[in-house]
């Protein structure tokens, strides 16, 4: 096991659901965490706040313009509409595809040059509808397809050149944070039924899977964890 004391860490999606309550978790083993955030005055006052609009390149180019040496780096930020093929809205659409798989992509490229030779970790944050695509269809499902994709293509990119830099994902199913809210936008007794009828993930269930794949040995490279509620059906 590795421990995470003195160990740096770039989140992204800092100042709110996972990511924050990644943050906490990893502070509370002594980490230093470095949070990209566009909402720094919510954080949690030990992260340090890095600004970012995570749908701009030049944002996320200045994200790792001064950056130091980081061990870890969790991509939690995301976005979520349930936005259908067939009428949904474009707009909704290239802003998932642009913060949920452009701005992943882009943060693990750019982050590799701050890791040290030992190597370290990539964790992307996916979802269940990464796995198979839930019955209400619609945009968002193809992203978090892109984000295993992404994972794996990576993955055997930097085994290719010798790299000791390890990538995972954790794919979660309904996890209950802010981001439902424009998940089920339009739809608030649909949300407020589901939260009657399911005990949701919390947002810490997820920040102690991606301390397991940050604390594992450096010979075990975990793929992907896939959780979800026991009340979940699928």
């Amino acid at each position: 096991m590795i421990t995470p004391k003195g160990k740096t860490f770039l989140v992204t999606g800092a100042s709110s659901g996972i990511g924050a309550a990644l943050c906490e978790l990893l502070l509370s083993h002594g980490a230093v965490v470095l949070g990209v955030t566009r909402r720094p005055n919510i954080l949690h006052p030990d992260v340090s706040p890095i600004m970012a609009d995570l749908t701009s390149r030049q944002d996320i180019s200045g994200i790792f313009h001064r950056l130091g040496k980081i061990d870890g780096l969790i991509n939690c930020a995301g976005t979520a509409y349930l936005s259908r093929i067939i009428d949904g809205n474009p707009a909704d659409w290239e802003e998932m595809w642009r913060v949920n798989v452009l701005a992943l992509s882009l943060c693990s490229q750019l982050s590799l040059k701050h890791f040290p030779k030992t190597g370290g970790r990539i964790v992307n944050v996916s979802s269940m509808s990464g796995h198979r695509v839930p019955p209400s269809g619609g945009f968002y499902a193809p992203t978090k397809f892109a984000v295993r994709a992404i994972t794996d293509s990576l993955r055997l990119e930097l085994k290719a050149i010798q790299s000791r830099v390890q990538v995972a994902c954790v794919s979660p199913g309904f996890v209950d944070t802010p981001l439902l809210d424009n998940y089920f936008r339009g739809r608030k007794g649909t949300l407020s039924q589901t939260r009657a009828n399911m005990k949701m993930l919390a947002p810490e269930d997820v920040a102690h899977c991606i301390l397991t794949i940050l604390t594992a040995p450096p010979h075990v490279e975990v793929s992907d964890i896939l959780l979800r509620s026991s009340d979940q059906m699928a």
